[in-house]
This record gives C-alpha cells, structure tokens and sequence, in this order.
C-alpha cells in the first residue's frame, strides 16, 4: 500500500492519471474511462496477457466504447491508420516507486508504437510489481539474464522544456498518461 500511494502520488504530480481496481473487474473500470473520455478508437497488443480480456470485453457491449484496433499488422503497412488512433493500451514490466516511473518492455508483439504514437497511453500494472527502486527491479526480475533492445520508464505525459526552463507537457507523444494498477 505504501508502495502504491507513493507511486500513485508521483504520477499525479507529473499530470498522469492512476485508478485502482481490483484484478478481476479491471475491464469494468477501463470501460467507465474510455466512455467517459469519449475515445473513438483503442489500440491494443492481441498477444499480451491484457489483449484477450480486451477482446472479450468488447463482444459482449460496444455501447459508448471505441472501436478495439488490434496491433497485428507490419507498421510500414499501417502509418496512416496509427496515426488517427485516439488511445493506446499497454502492459508494464513494473514500476519504480521512489521516482514515480512505470516500466515498459517492447517487443514485437507491443512495441513502443501502442505507448508513443496515440494521444493517450493506458498502462495496465499489477501492484505486485511496484519495486521500491530501479535497483530493487533490476535485482529481482533478474534483468542481466536477458535485457530487452529498448527499456522504457515512463513518468507522465509526454513533456519538454525550452532554454528557459518551461516545462510544456504533451507536445511530442502523448498527452496523456493513464495508469490502471490492479490489486488482488
């Protein structure tokens, strides 16, 4: 709990958005997100452990909900389609508490695509995956065994700063940051 209200404190300050739910109606809460944002379409990874349930979902009430864009095509062949896409949904390797950071792996099957293009990012984390710091992650899902190419550590929004300091969020990426942490 001290894990997750730290987390969860740090997020808000850099402008993301964190619900907690409890593992088995998720789903239910991502609908109320999605219908109350009024987002017309979803991207999600089909062959992660969060795609079924997203199929699944969708089959049985599509009222108020976009419509469920499944990434299974080469990217070369789908520019143009991505780049209309209002949300992206994604997995988390983790989070790091004490900087407020959530951990992105990509592969082939969720590639930093579905985090970076649309303009709002949802993060699925189980809580049981929130580390106290990078080192502890490091450490205990054992990462020397086998890095990914690309790490991801995401702490908000999408920002940047200019000479002077100013801080603008949403300018390069996405322009919002939605954390879903699932509890037992």
């Amino acid at each position: 709990e001290e894990k997750i209200a730290k987390l969860k404190g740090l997020l808000e300050a850099m402008r993301a958005e964190v619900f907690l739910f409890a593992k088995e109606n998720w789903v239910d809460g991502l609908k109320t997100i999605l219908a109350a944002k009024q987002l017309q379409t979803l991207l999600y990874a089909p062959d992660t452990w969060i795609g079924p349930t997203i199929a699944g979902a969708w089959e049985e009430d599509t009222q108020g909900l976009p419509r469920k864009v499944a990434f299974d095509q080469v990217i070369e062949d789908s520019k143009a389609e991505l780049f209309q896409i209002d949300a992206g949904i994604t997995t988390t390797r983790g989070a790091i508490a004490e900087t407020g950071a959530i951990v992105l792996w990509a592969d082939a099957h969720e590639p930093r695509t579905l985090s970076l293009v649309p303009a709002v990012h949802i993060a699925v984390l189980e809580a049981g995956k929130i580390y106290n710091s990078f080192c502890e992650i490091i450490q205990e899902q054992n990462w020397s065994a086998g890095m990914p190419t690309n790490a991801l550590l995401i702490s908000g929004p999408s920002k940047t700063a200019d000479i002077e300091m100013t801080l603008a969020f949403g300018v390069h990426g996405p322009k919002e940051l939605i954390v879903l942490i699932l509890t037992d």
